[in-house]
């Protein structure tokens, strides 16, 4: 039975609620079936902004490079809707979605990277060049040289919403919620079993999950893990545009999420407000969880307005707002999935999403509620170890563009780190 948190024993503990720690408190609370207590400590309250999980909408998608996260981007889709299923409520809106390059640029070859690894999962796509991009989408104005790889099962998550919506999920199967508590160690107990100290009591547990994105090193330092991340601050930009209608989602034809591979930015269409989105990647300051600032960096608005202006001049409008948000980002921009086990702590289970996981939130959930419950885990984790080379090598040369991390991996396959042991 699920216990209070006026005591100090759960047999399992999240660190982090924020869109994977929401996930795997839900999955953790729904297979234990009321018969183990699950608790999640949150160092703020629910919902906040401080982090990277906030906003109305993440893009989701299966134009992907590489096998495994085909894979894991198919199960993401089944995860949501089973989410959507028990909730009742809608998550993912499939918009369809387009990858958009200029031609002999390393754009392009990104394009063809998904392509191939699509073309090989049988995942239909549809690929237009110059013109043919503003005959199936008329709002866009491409250049000449431009190339488009559509997907008609792209789409957004409602990731705010989606957060909320796994809280009440896990507290329906008896899980508890710590809000403004901060994790400060986990220890080992004499009796083996997990000490967890935060700023409001010690509990006690037989696993943890840290979910924590950029506070994720305070919290796993005390089980002797570092990851070399990279935290960045991060913005997307709303513009009201006066043609609204041209730029929803619900429309007969509807208007697609775009990433822009040579500008490196992506826009995602109305929901949530009447604001146009758009945002680079990985394109912010290096900062820490206390240096960041929540002031908006214009030179990157203005950098966003002018593709506009080339691309997709109709979507401009008055400036609604700015928002800004924190990647945690380790260098070769791929998850970390694994266990503490090298350090003694084979109990406690990690997960960064290096700046892109909110998409896989729903099945990231799923696979660390497997790992903690020793279940077997229904994906392929072995390049989301901590013993890769991007974790371990101190020279490691840092690359966020994650596509061009998939390509090299898939010409080099040495270079994927050895199989987890979870």
């Amino acid at each position: 039975m699920a216990s209070s948190y006026q005591h100090n024993y759960y047999d399992y503990i999240v660190v982090g609620c924020g869109g994977v720690g929401s996930a795997a408190l839900f999955r953790l609370a729904r297979n234990s079936r009321g018969n183990e207590s699950v608790l999640g400590i949150e160092q703020f309250h629910l919902g906040h902004d401080n982090g990277g999980s906030q906003d109305h909408s993440r893009i989701i998608r299966l134009s992907y490079a590489g096998s495994d996260f085909i894979a894991l981007a198919d199960g993401a889709y089944k995860a949501w809707a089973e989410v959507e299923d028990e909730s009742g409520i809608q998550l993912v809106q499939r918009t369809g979605g387009l990858d958009i390059a200029e031609k002999n640029t390393q754009g392009e070859a990104r394009l063809k990277a998904c392509a191939e690894t699509m073309d090989a999962a049988g995942i239909k796509y549809e690929f237009l060049h110059g013109i043919q991009l503003h005959q199936k989408f008329p709002s866009f104005s491409p250049k000449a040289n431009t190339v488009a790889l559509y997907q008609k099962d792209g789409g957004l998550v409602d990731a705010a919403l989606s957060n909320a919506v796994h809280i009440q999920l896990a507290r329906k199967y008896g899980a508890d919620v710590l809000e403004n508590t901060v994790v400060r160690n986990i220890s080992r107990a004499p009796d083996g079993k997990l000490c967890v100290s935060t700023s409001n009591g010690t509990f006690r547990c037989k696993k943890v999950v840290v979910t924590a994105g950029a506070w994720l090193n305070k919290v796993l330092k005390s089980v002797g893990v570092h990851i070399p991340v990279t935290v960045t601050q991060e913005q997307v930009t709303y513009f009201g545009t006066p043609h609204m209608k041209e730029f929803t989602y619900k429309r007969t034809l509807r208007f697609p999420y775009f990433i822009n591979h040579t500008a490196r930015v992506y826009a995602i269409p109305i929901y949530g407000n009447s604001g146009f989105k758009i945002g680079m990647d990985a394109a912010g300051p290096s900062v820490t969880p206390d240096t960041r600032t929540f002031v908006p960096d214009e030179k990157r608005v203005k950098y966003c307005v002018d593709v506009l202006k080339d691309l997709l001049p109709r979507s401009l409008g008055p400036i609604l707002y700015t928002k800004t948000c924190l990647y945690t980002m380790t260098s070769d921009r791929i998850f970390v999935v694994d266990t503490a086990y090298r350090t003694g702590f084979p109990d406690v289970a990690i997960c960064c999403g290096a700046g892109h996981v909110y998409k896989f939130a729903a099945v990231m959930g799923k696979i660390l509620s497997q790992i903690t419950l020793d279940q077997r885990v229904s994906y392929n984790l072995n390049e989301f170890t901590l013993d890769r080379p991007a974790i371990t090598d101190p020279n490691f040369k840092k690359n966020f563009v994650f596509v061009d991390n998939i390509i090299s991996k898939t010409k080099n396959s040495s270079a994927v780190g050895a199989k987890a042991k979870l």
